[in-house]
């Protein structure tokens, strides 16, 4: 899907406004000689934007607006470098708002909803993100924030909350204690609204079905506005993103050129109306595809695949390139293991080792189980893995992120 007519003269204007304000990126623009795109093929020829880019930034080298319009900052959630600082004008506010209204909107989502919000508030992105959608939609929130299970649990049952938004992590970790205690029937949810991290298929229907109910994957990112500018619809074939906003190509991240529709590679995102901080081909690292065609459920916004990783997820383990998505593919072949695993990569007696946590019941065979699961391995990636099965509950759980890959030889 290349770039339209309308969509190149939004993109004009904001190459306008970034050298007119002599930001950060607005320089480097200048610099390459750029005042502006005529064709396709000289969209396809600005430079990318990459996160790196944007810490050089830091504190407010990327402000575009002036600086009595900035009504808001928000920080990326990264825990490595200088952070990256996004700063907002008001209309860039009601602009997310009206996009995640939208993606409400699109999951069925009305009015009459109680919106029970988890993410995390702050500099971060998502809480706010979540609540601001809901309040344009018109539902009622109940912002509670990360952690605290237990309060969490009482004003879900308390407040009869029938959307729960959450990271897929902090989903699993409700839905056990909702099983545990037997509380199932005093729960009124009917939908989750689920972002900030990859999930699995197995991990999907593990949620849904303990907690009977619909799910839809929220796609976003703090550089470009926060979760809300993408959301799948009822009939699950993809995410519908806001192209009246964003242009978003995918590019082969080893030639940088874009491929064509249907076609795996990076997602690169260009914000078309944002005032605050636009970006023009901003690299995400996201793993996707754009789906052709249309969509059964009639909407015109075109279709962005599920989140399949990242390409700096990649893994070099004996001299073999491995995905985190690659382990999890085939852990889902296994009907007795759990949504859960965690995988640790180590450097002992002179070579690299991978282990694989999973989890089970105690139906089957430990070790029976953890040699099949290694064989797997071993057959699709090239190498034995070492494997420990452990029972259903013990590998840890998150309010927030999980994190499935420790690599020990870098810590």
């Amino acid at each position: 899907m290349r770039i339209s007519n309308e969509q190149i003269a939004l993109v004009n204007d904001r190459i306008d406004a970034l050298i007119s304000a002599g930001s950060f990126y607005g320089k480097k623009l200048a610099e390459a000689g750029i005042s502006g795109v005529s064709t396709p093929e000289d969209f396809e020829n600005l430079p990318f934007s990459e996160k790196n880019d944007l810490r050089e930034a830091y504190p407010l080298g990327l402000m575009t607006a002036p600086e009595d319009k900035i009504v808001r900052i928000h920080s990326s959630s990264g825990t490595t470098g200088l952070p990256v600082i996004i700063p907002y004008t008001a209309k860039d506010v009601e602009d997310w708002a009206i996009m995640f209204a939208r993606c409400y909107a699109m999951a069925g989502i009305t009015p009459m909803d109680r919106i029970q919000v988890t993410p995390g508030y702050g500099l971060w992105t998502a809480g706010i993100g979540f609540q601001a959608g809901a309040e344009r939609l018109g539902a009622m929130v109940i912002p509670m924030g990360p952690g605290n299970t237990e309060k969490q649990l009482q004003m879900m049952r308390d407040m009869k909350s029938t959307v729960l938004c959450s990271t897929s992590s902090y989903a699993l970790l409700l839905a056990e204690e909702i099983e545990k205690r037997g509380i199932k029937d005093q729960i009124h949810l009917k939908k989750g609204v689920i972002g900030s991290e990859r999930w699995s298929e197995k991990m999907r229907r593990h949620i849904g079905d303990s907690l009977g109910i619909e799910l839809y994957d929220i796609y976003g990112l703090t550089e470009i506005y926060g979760p809300g500018i993408g959301i799948n619809c009822k009939y699950n074939t993809g995410m519908h993103y806001w192209d009246d906003y964003l242009y978003i190509e995918i590019i082969d991240p080893e030639t940088l050129r874009p491929v064509p529709d249907g076609e795996m590679g990076e997602i690169v995102i260009t914000t078309l109306v944002k005032e605050g901080a636009p970006l023009i081909r901003y690299r995400t690292h996201d793993l996707s595809r754009i789906i052709p065609g249309e969509c059964p459920c009639g909407c015109k916004h075109p279709r962005l695949d599920t989140i399949m990783g990242r390409t700096d997820d990649m893994m070099k383990i004996k001299g073999v390139n491995v995905f985190p998505s690659q382990i999890e593919e085939i852990l889902q072949s296994f009907p007795e293991v759990s949504s859960e695993y965690q995988i640790r990569i180590s450097h002992l007696d002179g070579k690299d080792t991978m282990r694989i946590y999973v989890e089970t019941n105690g139906s089957v065979s430990f070790l029976e189980l953890a040699d099949r699961i290694a064989a797997k391995v071993k057959s699709v990636i090239g190498f034995t893995p070492l494997v420990k099965v452990v029972e259903n509950g013990l590998l840890p759980r998150s309010e927030k992120k999980t994190r499935r890959v420790i690599d020990e030889r870098y810590e």
